[in-house]
């Protein structure tokens, strides 16, 4: 079963940056995550991402390792 975030179109996929710093966006399960300032956007039940800054969510130490275990960090 794919995640939300793998569900996305990729076309739309690959325009999607951080609303924030205007950076590249991990795929992060039901959400789309941003490395350099911890924070994720949810991505809904109709796989419509929430880019707006207010709801993004910080993320912790622990998730912050497991989202970029492998990516390259």
């Amino acid at each position: 079963m794919s995640t939300r975030a793998q569900s996305l179109d990729p076309v739309v996929r690959d325009r999607l940056v951080c609303p924030q710093d205007l950076g590249e966006l991990i795929d992060a399960g039901d959400e789309l995550y941003n490395p350099r300032l911890r924070v994720a956007y949810a991505i809904d039940e109709l796989g419509i991402p929430n880019m707006l800054i207010d709801d993004a969510r910080t993320v912790s130490d622990d998730e912050h390792r497991a989202f970029t275990s492998g990516a390259g960090e």
